[in-house]
């Protein structure tokens, strides 16, 4: 047999165990690819990899904290030695930094919109984290004839959108964490699509929308699984795909 018919795909998806990283795990066993569910804690990951099993994929549990460099790495050592490539990389996790307004001040007024510790914390997971397990996994990226990267973004990451007094967030309160990340996530998309062109790497970011999930204690009005959709079309796309862009389910998302 060549390589061609006995190639197997493979993806990884961090924070897979819930929410849009579990739909999207669900949605690619669906496609017959081997999915990895990364997760902080093993038993829910165990878990969520059995659910995909018991309705026909294939998916195999791996302990992955983003913000923890020697789970990465003992990551990568799995996959390569079960597996030996992978195909489809999804930077799923993520964290809100809920609560980051600073304590009240002498005269009992909020400061600033930004706890700086929080703020950092975010940015390890949603920024650095990203770094982290990209540049550990892309040995293994570099094995497969057609390799995709996407990275888990937000609308409110537009800086075109959060910028107009008229728009869907202009309403919101002034977050310092998570929407600041989300647009750093996405210039880190590009420089990665800019570097892996060559390679025939496809890097893209994706915005959900604002679906049901633990990170906005479930009020959103999308389900995990419509949000999973245009992640799973990212993580498969062919070769004429694009790469370097924003997208939602609706398409291309303005900067």
């Amino acid at each position: 047999m060549n390589e061609q018919t006995t190639h197997r795909q493979v993806a990884l998806i961090t924070g897979a165990n819930k929410g849009i990283g579990r739909a999207t795990a669900e949605q690619l066993a669906a496609l017959g690819m081997t999915v990895l569910i990364g997760a902080r804690n093993a038993r829910h990951g165990d878990e969520a990899a059995a659910a995909v099993r018991a309705a026909g994929g294939e998916a195999h549990a791996i302990t992955l904290d983003v913000t923890d460099p020697a789970t990465v790495l003992a990551a990568a050592r799995q996959v390569e030695e079960r597996f030996g490539h992978l195909d489809a990389l999804v930077n799923n996790a993520g964290v809100s930094g809920a609560g980051n307004v600073a304590p009240l001040d002498v005269r009992g007024q909020i400061p600033s919109v930004a706890d700086l510790n929080i703020v950092r914390a975010v940015f390890e997971t949603n920024v650095f984290g990203v770094i982290t397990v990209t540049n550990g996994m892309l040995p293994l990226l570099r094995r497969s004839p057609a390799p995709r990267i996407v990275n888990l973004s937000s609308d409110a990451a537009s800086l075109t959108i959060t910028s107009d007094p008229d728009g869907p967030f202009a309403g919101l309160p002034p977050v310092a964490g998570y929407t600041p990340s989300k647009t750093a996530l996405n210039a880190l998309t590009l420089q990665y699509a800019n570097e892996l062109r060559k390679d025939g790497i496809l890097v893209n970011a994706a915005a959900p929308g604002f679906c049901a999930t633990d990170i906005n204690q479930h009020t959103g009005h999308r389900t995990a699984a419509q949000g999973a959709a245009v992640v799973v079309r990212l993580a498969t796309l062919g070769a004429d795909g694009p790469t370097g862009g924003f997208f939602s389910e609706d398409g291309p998302i303005p900067w």
